[in-house]
């Protein structure tokens, strides 16, 4: 047996009842034969102690006065308590182990702080105290730039410490737990029938957490991808094994994934439709707006480009301010409020006819108005206003998940 790497997120660790549950999947891998280390986030959500936003709540985040590098110094101290705590615990169990910081288990990173990318791993002390101890504990979420300074990968960033790590240690395979078993179908808080998946090709997933999906961060599953890294999505509650999400293989999808349409249905709300119109010279129009959008660090979604304009979105808590810049370029502008993206994801939509006309079909059985849409070869997106989300994401659901 090699190396597995497992992930236990914030309510996983959150108290010794949940961290118990954790230990018991400890206890089976060392048992069939693996060297395991495992990836920690904080201790828990906003409010408890050691949490991520309650250390951010200790400098009235985000009033507060200090530079982002002194920000990354005070969220790191949630991942590094957590492994502390959990090697601790795992030594009073009779398991040899030893915690490491994300700097000390080999992550060099960007200096974008609250937010910096991987630029590589080295795994050789990790690989080191694999040696000499059952199980090896690394603080995730965290790395050290080149000039030594602390660093944080962004929110969801302990699931792409996870899976880089599996990555440069050529690990068998990285767990992912959490509270929920597996991805599902839809948002099962809207779609009380929504389904475990029990396979997923990365594609899909990528997909999925681009679009909505908040199971894996979507930075996890492009490294995954690349490495051809397999990824278990489990319930640190239960023994199920979850949804594995892996590759195709010789260009067809793996014979135990299912030749389904559509794989899930993801959202994302809180959007503000915005369309400019082209009174002038449209090419100047076109280039003039995301550009400034972009220098204003406004991210611009589902765009389309007209002769007579475009068409965007833009999250709504950035809605004054791209106001504030269409105002100042003198361009005509009409807004959208309470908007939200619904999307149907799936590696079978490719080349088959009729998907488009059955989203259409289905939210117009709904009397749901579609304010704009788009399409890939493995997703269609659909813009409607935010008051209509549950029901547009039941009805798709239903429509291609529900037997």
């Amino acid at each position: 047996m090699g190396i597995i790497v497992q992930k236990f997120g914030g309510t996983s660790v959150r108290n010794s009842e949940a961290r118990e549950h954790a230990f018991k999947h400890i206890k089976n891998a060392l048992e069939e034969g693996h060297q395991v280390v495992v990836v920690v986030s904080a201790m828990g959500r906003a409010g408890e102690p050691y949490a991520t936003d309650t250390l951010l709540s200790l400098v009235d985040h985000p009033k507060h006065m200090l530079t982002s590098r002194e920000v990354d110094m005070l969220m790191s101290c949630g991942e590094i308590i957590s492994s502390v705590v959990f090697s601790n615990e795992l030594k009073k169990m009779g398991m040899t182990s030893t915690a490491l910081s994300g700097a000390q288990a080999g992550f060099l990173t960007t200096n974008d702080f609250t937010n910096a990318r991987i630029n590589k791993v080295d795994p050789s002390t990790l690989q080191k105290y694999l040696k000499t101890n059952d199980v090896i504990v690394v603080a995730g979420f965290q790395g050290e730039d080149e000039n030594g300074n602390t660093t944080t990968l962004g929110r969801g960033g302990s699931d792409t410490s996870a899976v880089a790590l599996g990555a440069a240690l050529n690990a068998d395979y990285v767990d992912i737990f959490t509270d929920v078993d597996g991805i599902k179908t839809a948002d099962p808080v809207i779609v009380k029938h929504a389904e475990t998946l029990e396979v997923m090709t990365y594609n899909e997933i990528v997909h999925l957490a681009y679009q909505g999906s908040k199971v894996l961060h979507p930075r996890a599953v492009e490294i995954a991808m690349q490495e051809k890294i397999p990824i278990r999505v489990r319930s640190t509650y239960t023994e199920d094994t979850g949804t594995l999400v892996t590759a195709k293989k010789d260009g067809l999808i793996d014979r135990s994934i299912n030749d389904r349409i559509v794989t899930g249905i993801a959202h994302v709300s809180g959007l503000t439709q915005i369309k400019v119109e082209a009174t002038g010279d449209v090419i100047d129009v076109h280039d003039q707006v995301f550009k400034h959008l972009a220098d204003a660090g406004i991210s611009v979604d589902f765009f389309n480009i007209f002769a007579e304009g475009i068409t965007f979105t833009v999250p709504s808590d950035k809605l004054e301010k791209t106001k504030d810049i269409l105002g100042k370029l003198q361009y005509q502008f009409e807004v959208v409020e309470n908007c939200a993206k619904v999307s149907a994801v799936g590696a079978g939509i490719q080349g088959v006819p009729g998907v488009a006309s059955k989203v259409v079909s289905s939210l117009a059985r709904q009397k749901i108005k579609i304010l704009q849409s788009a399409d890939s070869h493995t997703t269609i997106w659909v813009l409607i206003k935010e008051a209509d989300l549950e029901k547009a994401v039941i009805a798709l659901h239903d429509e291609f998940l529900t037997e």
